[in-house]
């Protein structure tokens, strides 16, 4: 095992560790090359080391971007050994989980699949991590039974995502529900972690939200990041760039250091 490889594992036992907290950071869609290395060259050296970046993309509109396929993917793999960085990225067909496990190191399940059990159950039969977005107007004994099929099909390598379910609210594009972290946590051993874009929607509020999840006690949080928010081909609202990126996790430590004591 080389050091990449070792380094790599130390990430992936992190983001399976309830006692650790990992931030996760990247485009809703990659675009191109140049911008996802821009982007994890800066990402790193922020000592961020778990890159996300959507290759395909499940849209509410058909007309919406769909992201790149297997090119993002190809993108994703390079980029992601060349900064020594975990990759994320969503898996959102059966057909696709054994292809995307051998390039990419997490798959994630986005709201829409959550109850998707022939894709659950495939999901269990690598050993990838696997990130369970919650359902967007799902119980937590719906999720958490979704990440049963996971479980049981062989694969306990499960992290728990909150990013917001569906309310009457409209200000926001969906309600982000922190009483998940401690219910959760009652209710089983799986790491959780908040999308704190998806619930929101808008970058305006995710540094409070964020701040709000790790005084909650989350074991993470992903959050949507550009080079050029406003030029995002997805999720445009939702993205924070760089700069914002660093205000908003500069204090976690602190703020963890205070909640563990």
């Amino acid at each position: 095992m080389n050091n990449n490889e070792k380094s790599k594992n130390v990430l992936r036992d992190a983001l399976l560790n309830t006692k650790c907290f990992s931030i996760i950071a990247g485009p809703c869609a990659i675009e191109d090359k140049i911008q996802l290395d821009e982007l994890a060259a800066r990402l790193k050296e922020m000592d961020i080391h778990i890159l996300r970046g959507g290759a395909y993309k499940m849209r509410t509109s058909p007309y919406s971007y769909r992201g790149l396929g297997e090119v993002g993917l190809s993108i994703h793999k390079e980029i992601g050994e060349k900064y020594n960085m975990l990759t994320v990225s969503e898996c959102i067909d059966i057909n696709k989980v054994e292809m995307m496990s051998e390039i990419i190191d997490v798959l994630l399940i986005g709201t829409r699949n959550m109850q998707n059990y022939p894709l659950l159950e495939a999901l269990g039969k690598v050993s990838n991590p696997v990130i369970l977005k919650r359902g967007m107007c799902s119980t937590y004994q719906e999720w958490l039974f979704a990440a049963q099929y996971i479980i049981e099909s062989g694969n306990p390598n499960v992290v728990l995502c909150e990013r917001g379910i569906r309310t009457f609210e409209n200000h926001t594009r969906n309600t982000l529900d922190l009483s998940a972290i401690p219910s959760i946590q009652f209710l089983s051993d799986l790491p959780i972690i908040i999308d704190p874009s998806h619930s929101t929607g808008s970058r305006k509020y995710i540094k409070s939200m964020t701040w709000a999840a790790v005084a909650a006690g989350a074991n993470g949080v992903m959050i949507e990041t550009h080079i050029d928010p406003d030029k995002s081909i997805c999720d445009a609202d939702q993205s924070v760039s760089i700069e914002e990126l660093e205000t908003i996790i500069k204090p976690i430590p602190q703020l963890r250091n205070i909640i563990c004591h």
